[in-house]
């Protein structure tokens, strides 16, 4: 979770400064004490840095370095805290341990369990209370980032202009609330004076804050503050009963209000380039939801049960965030054409992935080291026309890929891909196709030649087969014995005339 030129340019910048982490003792929680006074004066390194510098030349002069690198002391702290404790849990993980946790809390008053069955539900509720402590302190230290961002723009600004920076790094400094735009002014006067207002433009304002009267406009169909500067959503936005297009892209909003559950008529929803750590739950309340594009934020997770009411979404974009797992409830979005999770941490899809029978466009790529396997039911999706797995570390496509008849484009490039091999993939998708539908084809002629065997061998036959044997053997032998039953009957009646006539 560490910061990155493109998440906290600055922060990156002055902690990549400071000395690398230290040994620590084997005896310590934590790291040995460290001089961070002394910032390391290298030149920059990446596009990222140069770019930076460029905007930010103070950034070179010590003086102005020393005092950015004090500043965000805590953060540097909390990193070396953090990288001890461990990667931070899966959400879903998270959950299912917060859940097991208030079970657990409501089940106090039944009776107490025997010994070893409450020793084990004890160790239970131990390690789900560590899952949500570390996920928790990642979550805080994300919060740190932030902050500490923020921090160093003002010490950098005050530095700039030749003031105390010790008041920047607290929080002080100047901070232009800004003045109220005018077309704010014109929309929401006749809004209040009965007028149909159903479309209100207002990108590139550099709009600071959004009125919370603006949820009383009752009739608006569209709402566009894309480009400004929005740090809040008011939860007066969920008022906005008939809104079918709300976009907020570029703004600097870290946070959606749970209100937004209540814009049920919702279509379009665009919170792409802003700082959101997270969707409210309430998110998948929005049934009407056509097109959601979450892209270019710091997403670790989406909500757990995201899919499972999103049932028109056709179109989602999650690309450059830091999502290590889609929920596996995404495989209930049966109306889902395009998937764009490219630039994140993906570890894998969901077992699922293949139900999503409409999904015509897939892009997986640049999850680089994350991403080594595909799931078996990726060969379900047969309406897929477009499938990118570039930058990954996949090194073998599933024989079920050779289902995918309407593949039309395909990359594979920097992949460590033994199948298909690469003479193949540089003969393109055609070449690929050819060769994965063979496999397919072989794979199935193996599988039924076992199933034949399996069903011509006795020894291997199924239960029932056992069965329908066994019963059929012992009807043979209840008739054999009945007739050999009725022949010595006879026999003995015979005799038995046979001595009567020589008496």
């Amino acid at each position: 979770m560490d910061p990155t030129p493109q998440s906290h340019p600055i922060l990156a910048y002055v902690l990549s400064r400071l000395p690398s982490l230290l040994p620590v003792s084997p005896t310590l929680s934590t790291p040995r004490a460290r001089d961070i006074e002394q910032p390391s004066p290298r030149a920059p390194s990446g596009a990222a840095e140069f770019d930076l510098v460029r905007r930010m030349p103070g950034l070179r002069h010590p003086s102005v370095l020393s005092a950015m690198t004090r500043a965000v002391a805590d953060v540097s702290s909390a990193r070396d805290a953090l990288r001890l404790l461990g990667p931070r849990p899966d959400h879903e993980l998270v959950d299912s341990a917060r859940a097991f946790l208030l079970a657990h809390s409501q089940s106090d008053g039944n009776p107490p369990p025997a010994a070893s069955a409450a020793e084990a539900k004890e160790e239970e509720v131990a390690k789900s209370r560590e899952v949500v402590r570390l996920d928790e302190a990642h979550e805080s230290y994300g919060g740190l980032l932030r902050e500490a961002e923020e921090r160093l723009e003002r010490v950098y600004r005050m530095a700039m202009k030749g003031r105390d920076t010790v008041d920047a790094s607290h929080g002080g400094g100047e901070e232009d609330d800004g003045v109220v735009d005018e077309e704010v002014v014109r929309v929401l006067r006749e809004a209040e004076e009965g007028k149909v207002v159903e479309r209100v433009l207002l990108a590139d304002r550099q709009l600071r804050h959004l009125p919370e009267p603006f949820g009383r406009i009752r009739g608006l169909l569209v709402l566009d503050v894309s480009r400004n500067q929005l740090k809040v959503l008011p939860d007066a936005i969920g008022g906005l009963e008939h809104l079918e297009e709300l976009r907020l892209s570029s703004n600097a909003l870290v946070s959606l209000p749970d209100s937004i559950g209540l814009l049920s008529n919702l279509k379009i929803l665009d919170v792409s380039g802003n700082k959101l750590r997270s969707l409210p739950d309430s998110i998948s309340k929005c049934r009407s939801l056509v097109e959601l594009d979450v892209s270019y934020n710091v997403l670790t997770y989406l909500p757990t049960g995201i899919g499972q009411e999103l049932v028109n979404l056709q179109k989602l974009w999650v690309h450059l965030n830091k999502l290590r797992s889609l929920p596996s409830s995404v495989c209930e979005m049966r109306s889902l054409r395009l998937l764009d999770a490219h630039f994140n941490q993906l570890r894998g899809l969901p077992a699922g992935i293949g139900r999503l029978a409409a999904l015509e466009s897939l892009n997986l790529s640049s999850n680089f080291s994350d991403m080594r396997d595909l799931p078996a039911s990726i060969g379900d999706l047969l309406g897929l026309r477009e499938l990118d797995l570039s930058n990954n570390q996949i090194h073998a496509l599933p024989d079920c890929f050779g289902r995918l008849e309407r593949l039309e484009r395909l990359r594979l490039d920097q992949n460590p891909l033994a199948v298909p091999p690469k003479e193949v993939v540089a003969g393109g998708v055609g070449a690929v196709k050819e060769y994965m539908a063979r496999r397919w084809r072989d794979a199935r002629a193996v599988e039924e030649r076992r199933s034949s065997a399996v069903v011509e061998s006795p020894k291997a036959s199924t239960p029932k087969e056992w069965l329908v044997r066994s019963v059929s053997s012992l009807g043979s032998w209840v008739s054999d014995v009945t007739r050999y039953g009725a022949g010595q009957d006879k026999a003995a009646a015979e005799d038995d005339s046979y001595l009567q006539q020589n008496l």
